[in-house]
């Protein structure tokens, strides 16, 4: 099913998109692994057993992004999905006290970034009538919690840009999916707490959070199904977590 198909995937070095270009490479699929860490992508794609073309770009750079897609060789340009995932959070702080350059950060990767890659790729998929969007969202796309209001309203606008696609590309032979998870252990939360390792370690601990591949399951097992068939959204928690901020901790 997936077998020479090619998927490209942004934050690809680690975390859920690492893990789902894993696994994607396991089931016979090229794969196009994009994110800022060059040396990380080089050491992933040596240990694929599938094609890989690595993009080494910034995704809020527009014309990083412009300028990569267009530069594909055409065999890569036929782009049968593409995964959404980079994504980040800065800060747990109030809104009136926050930090603006974070706000920056999360609103240029989390919506900018999906925006800049879509417009690059879609395009290419519609001139093949055939194609799959995976955006990897959020519990806070459905749920606003305290500390975190810009990255809530960044995830409530994939999962309104996801909404959007899906009316958008109503017609054609694409699909469009999204993946919103709970708590995942990956670099998240240092990347949120600005490298304080201890601090992030406490908001996995007490209880087994879900790990990058329960997602990227979820994500191939999405792009696996057949052609007639539109998984419109997934959410995913950990056992131990019943709402964005309810969890059962021993």
């Amino acid at each position: 099913m997936l077998k020479n198909k090619i998927v490209l995937i942004t934050g690809a070095s680690a975390g859920i998109g690492a893990a789902t270009a894993r696994q994607f490479s396991k089931a016979g699929a090229k794969v196009i692994l994009c994110a800022r860490r060059k040396e990380r992508l080089e050491t992933m794609a040596s240990e694929f057993n599938t094609p890989t073309y690595l993009l080494p770009l910034d995704i809020q750079n527009r014309e990083q992004v412009q300028k990569a897609i267009e530069s594909l060789p055409e065999d890569w340009k036929k782009i049968d999905i593409l995964v959404n995932n980079a994504g980040m959070a800065r800060g747990v702080d109030k809104l009136h006290e926050g930090d603006i350059d974070g706000w920056e950060e999360m609103i240029d990767t989390n919506i900018k970034g999906l925006l800049y890659m879509s417009r690059m790729v879609i395009p290419l998929m519609v001139k093949n009538n055939s194609g799959h969007i995976i955006n990897v969202g959020s519990i806070a796309g459905h749920e606003v919690y305290p500390g975190g209001n810009i990255y809530c309203a960044t995830k409530h606008a994939v999962n309104a840009l996801t909404k959007g696609m899906r009316m958008d590309l109503l017609g054609s032979n694409l699909r469009v999916s999204t993946v919103d998870p709970g708590l995942v252990e990956t670099e998240f939360s240092k990347v949120r707490f600005k490298g304080d390792k201890e601090r992030a370690k406490t908001v996995y601990q007490g209880y087994q959070p879900l790990a990058g591949d329960d997602i990227a399951d979820a994500i191939v097992w999405i792009a696996s199904r057949p052609e007639h068939v539109q998984i419109a959204e997934v959410i995913i928690f950990p056992t131990a977590q019943a709402s964005a901020m309810l969890t059962h901790k021993e």
